[in-house]
């Protein structure tokens, strides 16, 4: 994948993670905040917990930081892997937006 390609294809990530946000809050009346600045996307729940979600054009990868840690995800295939062998992006941000919002949430973020 060039870069091009790349850059595209994380935009619709953050995008859909920013827009599922904003459903998170109606459906499970919980209190997020999300904010985009470029290639970063920012969750906030109850105003203290936050997860940062980023593209890394040099690297090829999304990077994910939450309270649990640092991730990195490549895509391979149909699915943003994790590069060193957890589970996929969508099953990680699922976890930490239930653990960060009390309860359950699902993430999609693969083509």
């Amino acid at each position: 994948m060039n870069d091009t390609e790349f850059l595209a294809l994380t935009e619709k990530v953050l995008d859909t993670i920013e827009s599922q946000a904003d459903d998170w809050a109606a459906t499970h009346d919980i209190d997020i905040e999300a904010t985009r600045n470029g290639n970063v996307l920012t969750l906030v729940f109850d105003d203290e917990i936050h997860i940062v979600v980023n593209s890394q054009a040099a690297m090829q990868e999304i990077w994910v930081a939450a309270r649990s840690g640092g991730f990195h995800y490549r895509f391979e295939g149909q699915h943003w892997h994790d590069t060193r062998g957890g589970p996929n992006l969508d099953d990680a941000l699922s976890q930490i937006c239930s653990d960060a919002a009390g309860v359950p949430i699902v993430v999609k973020v693969d083509v």
